[in-house]
C-alpha cells in the first residue's frame, strides 16, 4: 500500500500539494507537523502536513525529504478555524499558514557552497575565485549572503559558475533552524570536589593563585546560603575576579562550566498579594459570574480607571485555578508595557506577550509555551495575531 501527505507550503498557489512518504512516516506523521519538501528544481520548503492517507493523486509525486518536527506544531482545531478563515474571507491556507505562525517556523532553504576539491592549484583562479576558494578552506560550506560578503557584490553567480566547471566546489540547498534557544553559562564544582573535604583539596591546589583561591571560596559561601544553580556571571560578580580567573579553574579541573536552556520571558521581580475588591468591584464580579452561565460573552463598560483590571484578575485567576488558558486581546500594542507590568505583579512568569514587536525566538517560545499547556504563559496578551496560538486548553478570553 502506498502512502502519501497532502501539505500546506508558504507559497501563495492557493492548493495543496502531495507527497510520497514510506509505512513507518505515514504511522507517524499526524496533520499539524512540519515535513521539508523538494518544489521545483532545488528550493526546499517546510510544509506542514494537512492530510496522510493513501489515495493515488493523479501526478507522479516526489517524496519528503525528512520530517521536521517530533510532534505537532499546529492543533487540529487550529487547522479547522484556518480552513474556516480561508473559506470565509476567500483566501488560501497558504497564506492564512504564513499569517498565522511564527517566522521562524516557515522555513526554505538557502543555497550553501561546500569545498569539493582541497589543495587545487589556484594558478588560473580570478581574484574574486580564489577569495571564495581560500575562505572555504577555512569554513568548509558558505551561504550565498556570506559569499556577497566576501566579494562585496550584490551578483555572485557568475563566480559560482566558473567555480563549479574548474569542480572546485559544489552547490546545494539546505534548511537551517531559525529559532536559536536561550543558553545560560553555569558553572560547578566537578565532582571529586563536591565531597566532605572538597574545600579543603581545592584550597591546597590553589595555595599559590590567591584569585581562584577568592573564586573557590565565594562559591561555597554562595552554595551554603542557597542551594540553587549558579550563573558564571554571578559567581564573578560576588568574588570581584575577572573571567579569565575563572577559566583557568575549570583549565585545573576544579570547577566545569555548563549551559542550561531558558525562556527569554523570565519575571524576577516579587508577585504581590491581589488588592481586596472595592464594594462596586466585588458586586460586580458576582454578576459577571451570573452572566457566564447564562451567555458566554459578557461585556463589562467602565470608563479608564475605574478598577476594570481588578475584576480582569479575579476572573483570570479562576480559569487558571482549573488549569485552563486565558488570551487577553488588546486592540493595540502602545498600550501593552504598562498593561504587562501590572499583570505581572499578579501572576509573575504565568504572563506571557505575543505581538510584533517581540522578537521571533521569544514569540516562538510564546507559542511552545502555550501549545504545551506549561505552568508557565497560561495568560497570553496580544494583539489580533495572538487569536492563531495553539491554546491547549482555552478557558477564556478578554479584550
Amino acid at each position: 500500500m502506498s502512502f502519501f501527505v497532502d501539505v500546506i507550503l508558504p507559497i501563495s498557489l492557493s492548493k495543496l500539494f502531495t507527497y510520497s512518504v514510506n509505512e513507518h512516516e505515514a504511522h507517524f506523521l499526524k496533520p499539524g507537523m512540519r515535513v521539508a519538501v523538494s518544489f521545483g528544481k532545488t528550493k526546499i520548503y517546510a510544509a506542514l502536513v494537512f492530510r496522510v492517507h493513501n489515495e493515488q493523486p493523479t501526478y507522479q509525486t516526489k517524496d519528503i525529504e525528512y520530517i521536521l518536527d517530533e510532534f505537532p506544531i499546529v492543533t487540529s482545531t487550529q487547522l479547522a478555524h484556518w480552513q474556516w478563515i480561508a473559506d470565509y474571507y476567500m483566501c488560501s491556507l497558504e497564506e492564512v499558514y504564513k499569517a498565522a505562525l511564527p517566522n521562524a517556523f516557515l522555513l526554505e532553504s538557502e543555497t550553501v557552497v561546500e569545498i569539493a576539491q582541497k589543495d587545487l592549484s589556484t594558478t588560473q583562479f580570478s581574484d574574486e575565485e580564489y577569495l571564495v576558494y581560500e575562505a572555504l578552506n577555512f569554513k568548509t560550506s558558505l551561504k550565498g549572503q556570506e559569499i556577497t560578503k566576501i566579494l562585496n557584490k550584490k551578483k555572485v553567480l557568475y563566480v559560482l559558475k566558473s567555480l563549479l566547471e574548474k569542480k572546485a566546489i559544489k552547490i546545494s540547498e539546505k534548511i537551517f533552524e531559525k529559532y536559536v534557544p536561550k543558553r545560560i553559562k553555569y558553572v560547578r564544582l566537578a565532582e571529586k570536589y563536591q565531597e566532605e573535604n572538597g574545600l579543603k583539596q581545592a584550597l591546597d591546589l590553589l595555595k599559590n593563585a590567591p584569585k581562584q583561591k577568592q573564586l573557590i571560596l565565594a562559591y561555597f559561601n554562595r552554595n551554603g546560603r542557597e542551594k540553587t544553580p549558579i550563573k558564571s556571571e554571578e559567581l564573578l560578580e560576588i568574588s570581584k575576579v575577572s573571567a579569565s580567573v575563572l577559566k583557568k579553574a575549570v583549565e585545573k579541573g576544579i570547577f566545569e562550566e555548563y549551559y542550561l536552556q531558558k525562556d527569554r520571558f523570565e519575571f524576577e521581580g516579587e508577585i504581590i498579594n491581589q488588592k481586596k475588591l472595592t464594594e462596586i468591584q466585588g458586586k460586580t464580579l458576582l454578576e459577571i459570574e451570573q452572566k457566564f452561565t447564562e451567555k458566554q460573552i459578557v461585556l463589562l463598560h467602565g470608563v479608564t480607571a475605574s478598577g476594570k483590571t481588578e475584576i480582569y484578575v479575579k476572573l483570570i485567576e479562576q480559569v487558571i485555578n482549573q488549569g485552563k488558558q486565558v488570551l487577553y486581546l488588546l486592540p493595540e500594542i502602545a498600550i501593552s508595557t504598562q498593561l504587562v507590568s501590572r499583570l505581572q505583579r499578579y501572576f509573575g512568569d504565568k504572563i506571557g506577550v505575543y505581538h510584533s514587536k517581540y522578537s521571533v525566538n521569544e514569540r516562538v517560545e510564546v507559542w511552545n509555551n502555550v501549545l504545551h499547556n506549561s505552568q508557565k504563559m497560561k495568560v497570553i496578551l496580544g494583539v489580533r495575531s495572538a487569536v492563531f496560538l495553539p491554546f491547549f486548553r482555552f478557558g477564556a478570553y478578554y479584550c
